[in-house]
């Protein structure tokens, strides 16, 4: 189904923040009962209303039925707590209403949390209700059978019941000193949303114990409003001390804790726990190696059953690891590609390039894109027969498996929004709004990159300028065959540019040896790839003007934009850096001692990758734009380059953004943020 393409007058940087990148409206959140009858969801009741409700679909008919909305219910106007804030921000979730929430192993009930308020949601009769505990909850689950609620407040652990029986399992008055909740590195950098997991019994909840106590406190503050105090962050800069980090199993019943004797580790990467048994994945510092341990419940004894090891870093996959109903092993693994093992065997051929694990049971579901087409992505089936497609072709698919159901969600350059449907099953509605742009882009590989090339529509044979949006760094990708991902770039397209997306060497889907190509050095190569498409460029777009290059980017995009025009000025023309990472001795260990080493053993890596030590070379006019209220990639880098600039007699302009963190997700903020980097490029382009 078809959603609405925006209002009258719109504009599409309007559209664009309004709609929270066209974001809203769209189902999301999957869960699937066991018996594969009904999928509950959240979705908002239109493409610009930012307030999920819950909602859930028969399979047999396709009847789709609203469970609770939280604009119903009373007791939910409370403020964020402090986790939830810096939980949305580690997910980069700007939505509102029901945003996460847990179910019961039946999805009976769900358990989630509004305004800091517990509520309990029927799941099949539908309606909600307040649990009569204090505000301050975070991440509320239940147990597998429904009888209790587990959740965090103030840093320690609790379970109630439904009628708001409360205990404490867990806490500690030291205030450097939280139970059963992700560190900042765990969730920024690892995925690991979830400090505590509950046994399928019931009877027991893994729990982490996290000590900041010698992580470095940051302090950030908000020049706008100078009666307020700073606030206080610990942030665990390259080659500063981690959290400690502790894994626990504490008796539901009792409140008894046992400590489990995790091997020696730096990082706890994951913890899982089902049918088959307990386990956990454990990671050194320097990253190159992981180990996956099974785990005595009763006594905390550990038991080796995997390892992995890599010259340059093992990369973490989500949704794994995981034991199957039989307690084989599912991980993965990069040998020439990414691949599936079980017990360590190789399961997946060699042509796809496994992205995440979505689902391990009978089958392992997965998704996984042909390593010489990175920008399609299917979903999969390994089983006892090998592997089969499930939703696969010239789109991008994920999907959420259970009961099974697979529910897949589907976007391409044939269409402008995705779809949603259950495999052999009815479609969900879908109420995004459509994009105010067409995307007219063509995808290829240039120069061993993928490159996506965008003009504008019904443009004559004039020379148009160029604008380079890429990203370019690990973990992350631009070049995707869907039309979502080039709304902006179409945008500043039609405004009379080529736009070139590039995804070089560093970023995913290629295989192992082309993610690595950065170890040591993240400016270099990632530069040279840039490059190497801007020389390529005449041949396949005729009318880009190489002599008018522009280039912008947000965080790593910003880092590559800010390096483009300081060692590359012949190329590179003007460039717009926005949250831009300076200096790597800023950001944080997991993500830049992966990449670089640590900085006291590896200081030649940093040194050749600080922009602020290259400021003298800045030729060309050169935007920085920063979120104040960064706690991801903070101010100080861009403050400092500045400085630097200044210090040099660089010309350059900042543009501070008060109240804004890396996710820019204010309506007003975002909308004019485009326009102001049009109005720079074009006339640094005169």
């Amino acid at each position: 189904m078809s959603g609405d393409t925006g209002r009258s007058g719109d504009t599409f940087p309007r559209q664009h923040a309004r709609t929270q990148r066209l974001t809203l409206g769209e189902p999301r959140n999957f869960k699937v009962s066991p018996d594969g009858a009904r999928i509950v969801f959240s979705r908002s009741a239109t493409g610009s209303d930012p307030v999920n409700a819950l909602w859930s679909l028969d399979v047999s008919t396709g009847a789709e039925r609203c469970l609770f909305d939280p604009r119903n219910a009373a007791d939910t106007g409370g403020e964020l707590t402090a986790e939830e804030r810096r939980r949305r921000e580690r997910a980069r979730e700007g939505a509102g209403g029901i945003v996460s929430y847990a179910c019961d192993s039946a999805v009976t009930i769900a358990a989630t949390v509004l305004g800091g308020q517990l509520f309990v949601v029927d799941l099949v009769a539908g309606g909600a209700g307040a649990v009569a505990v204090d505000t301050g909850v975070f991440d509320a689950r239940p147990s597998p059978d429904g009888s209790l609620i587990a959740y965090t407040r103030a840093g320690r652990l609790f379970v109630s019941d439904t009628a708001g029986n409360e205990r404490e399992l867990a806490g500690d008055d030291d205030p450097n000193v939280t139970w059963g909740l992700a560190e900042f590195i765990a969730a920024e950098e690892m995925g690991r949303h979830a400090g505590y997991w509950w046994a399928p019994d019931g009877r027991f909840i893994a729990a982490t114990r996290v000590d900041v106590t010698g992580v470095n406190v940051w302090y950030i503050a908000d020049p706008a409003n100078p009666s307020a105090a700073a606030g206080e962050h610990r942030y665990p800069a390259a080659g500063s001390t981690n959290a400690d980090v502790s894994l626990h199993v504490v008796d539901v019943t009792t409140g008894a804790a046992i400590r489990v004797d995790l091997p020696p580790h730096e990082y706890l990467n994951s913890v899982a726990w089902n049918a088959a048994g307990l386990i956990a994945q454990v990671q050194s510092r320097d990253q190159r190696s992981v180990t996956v341990v099974r785990i005595d419940p009763t006594s905390g004894a550990c038991n080796v059953i995997g390892t992995d090891s890599n010259d340059a870093w093992v990369d973490l996959i989500p949704g794994v690891p995981a034991l199957n109903p039989e307690g084989a092993l599912v991980t993965c693994a990069d040998r020439g590609v990414r691949r599936i093992l079980i017990d360590g065997a190789s399961a997946t051929p060699d042509h796809l390039h496994v992205r995440s694990v979505l689902s391990v049971g009978d089958e392992v579901i997965f998704a996984a894109n042909d390593v010489s087409t990175p920008w399609f992505q299917g979903v999969y089936a390994l089983g006892s027969t090998g592997v089969r497609p499930i939703a696969a072709g010239e789109s991008v698919c994920t999907a959420v498996h259970g009961g099974g159901r697979t529910v897949v969600r589907e976007s391409s350059l044939r269409a402008p929004r995705a779809t949603f449907r259950v495999v052999d099953g009815p479609e969900l509605t879908n109420n995004a709004e459509t994009m105010l742009v067409s995307p007219n882009v063509r995808i290829a590989d240039v120069a061993g990159c993928s490159v996506a090339i965008l003009t504008p529509l019904n443009a004559g044979p004039d020379p148009l300028p160029v604008l380079f949006d890429p990203y370019g760094g690990p973990h992350a990708q631009r070049v995707v065959s869907t039309q979502m991902a080039f709304a902006t770039s179409q945008w500043f397209a039609d405004q009379g540019f080529v736009v070139v997306v590039a995804d070089g060497r560093g970023t995913p889907g290629r295989g192992s040896a082309y993610e690595r190509a950065v170890y040591g050095d993240l400016a270099q190569p990632v530069l040279d790839d840039q490059v190497a498409v801007l020389d390529a460029l005449s041949a396949l777009e005729p009318r880009a003007d190489v002599s008018r290059v522009a280039i912008r980017g947000w965080s790593f995009g910003g880092y590559l934009a800010a390096l483009a025009v300081l060692r590359r000025p012949d190329k590179f023309h003007c460039a717009v850096a926005g949250a831009p990472v300076t200096d790597w001795a800023l950001y944080d260990t997991h993500y830049t001692e992966r990449y670089l080493g640590r900085p006291d053993t590896h200081a030649d890596n940093y040194a050749r990758t600080n922009l602020v030590a290259e400021a003298a070379s800045l030729t060309r006019p050169l935007l920085l734009v920063h979120g104040l209220a960064d706690d991801n990639v903070v101010a100080a880098h861009t403050l400092q380059l500045s400085s630097a600039l200044l210090a040099a007699g660089r010309d350059h302009e900042v543009l501070p953004l008060s109240g804004v963190t890396h996710m820019t997700p204010q309506e007003v903020v975002a909308e004019n943020l485009l326009l102001h980097q049009l109005a720079f490029i074009r006339r640094s382009l005169r």
